[in-house]
């Protein structure tokens, strides 16, 4: 018998290329797994509700795996964070129903993004976790370009093109057969902070660097480098040549996934 779980984990993402295993790469995925085959003595896949990039933090990224019933929540919980790097930690383990999968059966995904305004965000504390930016934003004209994206669009400007079908997009991400670009975004609003901004983000979906290309869009508009109307704009565009560069990995933070609650197993199951 086996018993699938949720766990939700946090990390540093200056110490990995990111999510997703690679061949030549430290990542997270590897990471785990290799915890996991060690508690195991077999090989478990573990499969995360977002696949980060090369230095993009996480707060609670949830990661799905399925191991041996003889595994509580909570021993799994204890024994992941005895052996996993320091990068890394298990804020808690919770028995889900089977066939959970992290990534496809979460029915939304939410982002920050942190920009330091002031000239200490160049601190060596500070920089690896957020954009050191040094320079004021005007609050207003952030707000105004955020207002833009809650709702359905297409996000052909806010997105990386890859040589890819469609098929294969919509298999991986989750999108609506026909229209791999599209996702529907349920909040985004920028929050000043004592030092700086901090962007809030969720939607169902999102695209790869998507949040860090909104980013360094709303930035450059906060700048006066460009109008806000650029934003409506760029929404209604089928490619990304006229969209500011993306913002760097830094400042970007996995918060969490939402899971229906017919996925989480009853208590003592």
């Amino acid at each position: 018998m086996s018993r699938t779980y949720l766990a939700l984990l946090q990390y540093d993402g200056r110490a990995f290329a990111g999510w997703q295993r690679q061949p030549d790469a430290r990542t997270v995925q590897a990471e785990v797994e290799g915890v996991l085959e060690r508690l195991c003595g077999r090989r478990v896949v573990a499969h995360g509700a977002g696949r980060t990039d090369a230095g993009v933090h996480a707060l609670g990224m949830g990661v799905s795996f399925t191991v041996p019933a003889r595994w509580t929540a909570e021993a799994m919980r204890r024994a992941l964070n005895g052996l996993l790097p320091r990068e890394c930690w298990v804020e808690r383990v919770t028995p889900m129903v089977a066939g959970f999968h992290a990534r496809r059966s979460a029915t939304g995904r939410r982002y920050h993004y942190d920009i330091g305004t002031d000239a200490a965000a160049a601190s060596p504390f500070r920089r690896p976790y957020a954009w050191a930016l040094c320079r004021p934003l005007d609050g207003d004209r952030l707000h105004r370009a955020a207002a833009y994206l809650p709702g359905t669009h297409a996000f052909h400007a806010f997105a990386v093109r890859k040589p890819v079908a469609d098929d294969d997009v919509q298999a991986r991400s989750g999108a609506h057969p026909g229209r791999p670009y599209e996702c529907t975004i349920r909040q985004a609003a920028w929050e000043a902070r004592e030092s700086g901004w901090r962007l809030q983000i969720a939607a169902d979906r999102f695209l790869h660097h998507m949040v860090r290309f909104l980013v360094g869009t709303m930035v450059d508009i906060g700048l006066d480098r460009r109008p806000v109307e650029d934003m409506a704009t760029l929404l209604a565009s089928t490619d990304n040549h006229l969209t500011s560069p993306p913002a760097p990995p830094q400042g970007l933070y996995f918060v969490a996934a939402e899971y229906p609650a017919s996925c989480y197993a009853e208590a003592g199951a």
